[in-house]
């Protein structure tokens, strides 16, 4: 496909530009559908009379259908999104970006969306798609997934469709959540991946982060040592990376806590540890779940996390080196070669 687009931009030289505007306005239709014209011009940062422009056509050719609730994509839009989605990311760098970030960070596997989480909603679901999407091609029967919780983990539960080649998979929290907003919680998360999965959960009810006295008492309880030990064991992990200072604070640690990340020069955090730039740990904070030594017996551990501002954090906490894939947007993705080049 890629010759003959270039035979014919030779005598349209805008057909490149106009494919992946249209490309782009079809994603998003089928991302947020039903949407209007109206919202979806405010979205995707395109003139209104461009937008109805190109809501005509696809109308025209019956790759959407407008309805009084706002557009949808037809069946023939989305076969017709699905064949290009490849072509698409290459002719927009995606690929090459992709290799970039892999080769920087030493990972087998990098994926990377279009956009900018740190400004568009809809960038973090096109993240949890992708993932969804990954999960899909390694996973096996009766395999189990221990995700944390988060915004990011949050989107993937509300991306993930049933696991048609996978069944009877079991999901589990990495770790204990109670306190953080309910929709964030890794318990939360952990049923509603597995309910839309058809697949099987356990749950682990304990407070996170959690005294060194509570723990050493916790962990000896019948029913938490059970699915402690089913988390430790799982096949897949999936976690996000938070801005250290941001973690803490939504952790509601304490005056000392905090400074001592500070002072530290903290700015990534992922399964309670805190880490420096140099991917040192600065702090760790006692949680009930997996620890950063358990990732080693773990095939597949892979981070979900995007947004300009979090290029620093994803760069600090890969110097650990204990995940192997990582989904990250363009804003990401860009600002870790463009700033942390090697």
């Amino acid at each position: 496909m890629r010759a003959l687009i270039d035979i014919q931009q030779k005598l349209f030289p805008d057909l490149l530009k106009v494919m992946q505007r249209r490309y782009k306005i079809l994603h998003y239709i089928q991302l947020m559908q039903p949407i209007g014209r109206r919202s979806l011009a405010d979205n995707i940062e395109l003139a209104e009379r461009i937008v109805r422009s190109e809501v005509d056509f696809f109308n025209k050719n019956g790759l959407i259908e407008v309805t009084a609730k706002g557009m949808h994509l037809t069946n023939a839009g989305i076969e017709l999104l699905n064949q290009l989605a490849a072509f698409m990311k290459e002719v927009s760098g995606f690929s090459v970006l992709e290799q970039h970030v892999k080769d920087k960070l030493q990972l087998n596997h990098v994926i990377v969306v279009p956009g900018n989480s740190d400004e568009h909603d809809w960038v973090k679901q096109e993240l949890g798609k992708a993932c969804i999407h990954y999960l899909k091609t390694i996973l096996q029967m009766k395999q189990t997934i221990a995700v944390t919780g988060g915004t990011s983990m949050a989107a993937v539960a509300e991306m993930m469709t049933p696991f048609n080649g996978a069944t009877n998979c079991m999901f589990v929290p990495a770790r204990g959540g109670l306190g953080e907003r309910v929709e964030n919680q890794a318990n939360t998360i952990c049923v509603e991946m597995a309910k839309k999965a058809h697949g099987e959960y356990r749950l682990l009810y304990v407070p996170d982060p959690i005294s060194e006295e509570s723990y050493q008492s916790i962990i000896e309880e019948p029913s938490i040592k059970e699915v402690l030990e089913i988390i430790r064991d799982a096949d897949v992990v999936i976690h996000g990376i938070g801005d250290a200072v941001t973690m803490a604070k939504r952790r509601k640690a304490s005056k000392d806590v905090l400074n001592k990340i500070v002072d530290g020069n903290a700015v990534s955090e992922a399964f309670g540890y805190y880490f420096n730039e140099s991917g040192e740990v600065i702090h760790k904070v006692r949680t009930v779940g997996i620890q950063l030594e358990d990732l080693y017996k773990t095939d597949c551990v892979i981070a979900v996390a995007g947004g300009k501002s979090k290029a620093k954090a994803i760069n600090s906490y890969f110097k650990q080196g204990k995940s192997n894939v990582l989904i990250t947007d363009e804003s990401a993705a860009q600002e870790l070669i463009r700033e942390f080049s090697l």
